[in-house]
């Protein structure tokens, strides 16, 4: 039998790399979380993590189980919170962050049918495309692209898959032709995105196995990839955008994907909030809401 302690303290370890920051987190003895991992492999009869004098990692099967590992923990805190907090006592004031254009334009109208629906709580939104700090913005959740870099933020993915795509109008596609190759990018005017003061001028595309990378330049930037979406709409250039951020404009027919037969990075997208006890009823319903609008985003 999986003791529950033992399955948190599993995930923790994983996360921070470390038996010692585990157990300092959980507030018990290294010697404990050690304990608790044997009785885990024991159980499963397998050997989850690799251990030398000094590193630790996990190994291919301590891998495998991890996610089913965090499922388990996110079913067993939904049904908590589901338990402790009726639906019709979500109050209080939640202040989200989210990029600027996934927030403006698609997941706006999400935010204002969950007010509908709980009015006791309040929603204050930040746009922004700087990342928020959790730990020391005035933010309880944020909605982020990428992989979190900081192992002690809880992430819960929304759109796992999601990747970017090239595109630009269908009036500079009438002028200029779709692309055939990523080399094709460094020959045209490309609207590059600005973040934290590094210009993002490198696109990378994956075909057959194969990583094709290119520098690309062009006449406007900037730091707000609304900006750039717009740009893009307008027949100014050839965008790298977020699949999420531009489904909508594809489906309307004001953007078109180039180069279809080249995969773009992945940029996940994933709810990042400081700690799991912040989890409370109303964040998680905003989650599976936002969740679903993304799952509606079928790929291209």
């Amino acid at each position: 039998m999986v003791r529950l302690e033992d399955l948190i303290l599993f995930v923790r370890v994983a996360a921070l790399s470390s038996f010692s920051d585990a157990a300092r987190e959980a507030g018990v003895q290294p010697a404990q979380v050690s304990a608790a991992i044997k009785r885990l492999e024991s159980s499963l009869a397998i050997r989850l993590f690799a251990r030398s004098t000094r590193s630790l990692r996990l190994t291919p099967e301590g891998e495998a189980w991890l996610p089913y590992a965090r499922q388990m923990l996110d079913a067993m805190y939904a049904g908590m919170q589901k338990l402790q907090t009726p639906e019709e006592e979500i109050s209080g004031t939640l202040q989200i962050a989210v990029p600027s254009d996934l927030g403006r334009n698609l997941l706006l109208p999400v935010f204002q049918a969950f007010d509908e629906r709980y009015p006791a709580l309040r929603l204050r939104i930040f746009f922004s495309d700087q990342v928020a700090d959790v730990f020391k913005d005035p933010v309880d959740i944020a909605f982020r692209y990428g992989m979190p870099e900081d192992a002690s933020y809880i992430a819960l993915p929304v759109a796992p898959d999601n990747r970017r795509v090239v595109v630009a109008s269908p009036e500079w596609v009438a002028r200029h032709g779709d692309l055939q190759h990523p080399d094709a990018l460094s020959r045209v005017n490309a609207l590059t995105f600005v973040l934290r003061g590094r210009l993002h001028d490198r696109w990378t595309f994956l075909r057959d196995g194969e990583m094709h990378s290119v520098n690309v330049s062009g006449s406007m930037m900037s730091d707000d990839a609304e900006v750039i979406r717009r740009l893009a709409v307008s027949g100014a250039g050839v965008a790298y955008k977020s699949w999420l951020d531009v489904a909508e404009d594809v489906r309307a027919g004001r953007l078109q994907v180039l180069m279809q037969g080249y995969q773009g990075e992945s940029v996940p997208l994933n709810m990042i909030c400081p700690h799991r006890k912040q989890l409370s009823t109303g964040v998680r319903l905003l989650y599976e809401a936002v969740k679903a609008c993304c799952e509606s985003q079928t790929a291209q």
